[in-house]
């Protein structure tokens, strides 16, 4: 819940922004690709015109132009656009050095004179269709989405048998947000041209988008199908079995690429060893990182992902010493040895784990994640002030972040400051007003300092936030239970807690009393016995189920349950006066509670 653990990962998944982006820059790189001199070599075609005579300023253009690209292929920019420029003086009128200009401006990222040249190539008279969609790119990337659909227009008019005009289309209005004629797009693009897979993925992740999941894949499976080295869909296909939980279908993909594209591909394998991971087979991962390894011993990620594999076998030592090695050669890398003391706290070794926190903090005192699992350490081994230490200088660092107010308050929670930890979830939601978390640990507390309006109060704000926060409705529910109220509220509420955690025994429990309370005796028995079976010994589990037995007067039973609650918590006096009061006897005098008494003791002696 606190913890944020370095753990590398890739991810395949793209949206409509993305694949929009990408494409652009296709777009842009096609525009700066081959040299095309001034207007009269831009003809599409099948198109046939007479060649003019030339003039002093044609020749001119041609020279500046051929100039500017010959910088182009020695990536002096600055020269290019000078030579392009010239080339303009000379012919102003040429939409392919403008074209050349916006393509040069766009990638140095100097969008205005991007914008301003594009605007001029897309204004003149030419009927180039790829000179129309280049344009419509830069400008849909400038945030011109309704004139990039425009120019696109004109483009499909020009030629409407290319299918790239209609998939850039297509794109763009999905970032409109008009996905369904963004569909329509692409499938025109695809009856003119059958055999893109690039057309093919993008419907695919389109209909990924719409929620149609089987159509999204046939889509993909139909781009690998016309271009079976086609990396993307790949991965996209992959992802959608994924997400069906169906790990063997997505291995099975990756795989088939590796068997038939590239085997070697290293970012697919990278992808495969997760998926490995995801699915618990380690002895797979295991040797796809060997294998990797051994090709490159210096990939970072594989080191990386070894450990955690060894970590996730709970084989510490290999796990640690692979930590080891990588900090050797990188002693800096603060999160992978953050990771490492995580290992050395998941071995029990609490010494080393401190030791190694705390050098991450001396190394950079502004390191935010060592000063929270500090503190978080210090406050599990119930070193208050030390975790208090570095839990606010934790909070110093990134106010922003809950997880430090949150065991902060905790901290001085479980040190009886309550005053103090109200404080400190109160300044967390200054902070953080959306995190529903830091109101329900803040009704724990008001609850301490019996401000019972104010428990109300902060939970219904942490459910408003988190409908479905099931310990805040759990708290609240049981909360209105154990007083009395609003008992058809706490039914409600438990019911809820109880549908989201049916195997939490506590939350059972809470559901058991409100039904106790409410008169419904015979349905609160059933679910307390299943809260005891769930949750095992707990003494006000027991407790409850000794007070439902005995409001059916089936003393034998509640005085079992009692005896039972008695053994694992005699220290409860209120329970003792009950059981006296009921006629059942001293449980004092009982052996088994005479026997609990001296576990207690003998344990507060070895302290």
């Amino acid at each position: 819940m606190f913890t944020t653990r370095f753990i590398p990962s890739r991810t395949a998944n793209s949206r409509g922004l993305t694949s929009l982006c990408l494409l652009i820059s296709l777009i842009v790189v096609a525009c700066a690709a081959a040299p095309q001199t001034p207007e009269r070599m831009l003809a599409p075609a099948g198109t046939v015109k007479a060649t003019p005579s030339i003039h002093p300023s044609d020749a001119a253009a041609s020279y500046h132009f051929m100039l500017g690209y010959q910088a182009e292929l020695a990536q002096d920019m600055d020269r290019a656009i000078q030579e392009y420029q010239a080339a303009l003086k000379t012919d102003p009128t040429s939409q392919s050095v403008k074209a050349r200009l916006a393509g040069l401006y766009f990638s140095l990222g100097d969008m205005p004179n991007a914008v301003r040249y594009a605007d001029q190539a897309a204004e003149g008279p030419s009927q180039d269709g790829q000179l129309l969609t280049q344009m419509a790119g830069i400008l849909a990337s400038a945030g011109q989405g309704e004139r990039a659909v425009t120019l696109l227009d004109r483009a499909i008019e020009v030629d409407s048998t290319s299918g790239d005009p209609y998939f850039t289309k297509g794109l763009l209005l999905l970032n409109l947000k008009r996905q369904p004629e963004a569909e329509q797009a692409i499938r025109a693009g695809l009856a003119r041209a059958p055999e893109s897979a690039v057309g093919y993925y993008h419907l695919g992740r389109m209909l990924l988008d719409a929620g149609k999941g089987e159509e999204a894949a046939a889509s993909f499976e139909r781009a690998i199908a016309v271009n079976t080295s086609f990396e993307p869909a790949y991965l996209a296909l992959a992802s959608i079995y994924e997400s069906r939980q169906d790990q063997d279908r997505a291995v099975a993909v990756l795989r088939k690429y590796l068997q038939t594209v590239n085997p070697r591909n290293r970012d697919i394998r990278h992808q495969l060893v997760r998926l490995y991971v995801a699915a618990k087979d380690f002895q797979g991962a295991r040797k796809e990182l060997n294998d990797l390894l051994a090709e490159d011993p210096s990939d970072l990620d594989a080191q990386l992902r070894l450990a955690l594999v060894y970590g996730e076998e709970k084989d510490y030592p290999k796990a640690i010493d692979q930590l080891i090695q990588i900090l050797k050669a990188r002693p800096t890398e603060l999160k992978i040895r953050d990771y490492l003391a995580f290992l050395y706290e998941e071995s029990k070794d609490t010494k080393k784990a401190i030791e190694t926190y705390t050098f991450n903090v001396q190394l950079e005192p502004s390191y935010f994640e060592g000063h929270l699992h500090l503190g978080l350490l210090f406050y599990r081994l119930k070193q208050y002030p030390e975790a208090i230490t570095h839990l606010n200088q934790a909070i110093t660092i990134n106010p922003k972040q809950p997880e430090a107010h949150i065991v902060l308050g905790l901290t001085y929670l479980q040190n009886d400051q309550f005053d103090d930890a109200a404080r400190a979830l109160e300044e967390g939601i200054s902070q953080n007003p959306k995190s529903a978390d830091l109101y329900f640990n803040l009704g724990t507390v008001y609850d301490k300092l019996n401000r019972f309006d104010d428990v109300v109060r902060v939970m219904e704000i942490a459910i408003k936030l988190d409908p479905h926060h099931a310990d805040a409705l759990n708290y609240l529910g049981y909360s209105y239970a154990e007083r009395g109220v609003k008992i058809d509220q706490a039914l409600s509420l438990t019911k809820q807690a109880v549908a989201l955690k049916p195997s939490n025994g506590y939350y059972v429990d809470s559901l058991a009393w409100a039904l106790f309370k409410s008169g419904l005796l015979t349905e609160s028995l059933t679910e307390m016995k299943r809260a005891v079976a769930l949750a095992g010994d707990d003494p006000v589990l027991y407790e409850h189920l000794g007070d439902i037995y005995a409001q059916q007067r089936n003393l034998s039973e509640a005085r079992e349950a009692w005896l039972h609650a008695l053994e694992l918590d005699p220290s409860n006096n209120k329970l003792m006066d009950r059981f006296r009061d009921l006629g059942m006897g001293d449980p004092t005098k009982e052996e088994r509670i005479q026997q609990a008494k001296q576990r207690v003791s003998e344990k507060i002696q070895t302290r």
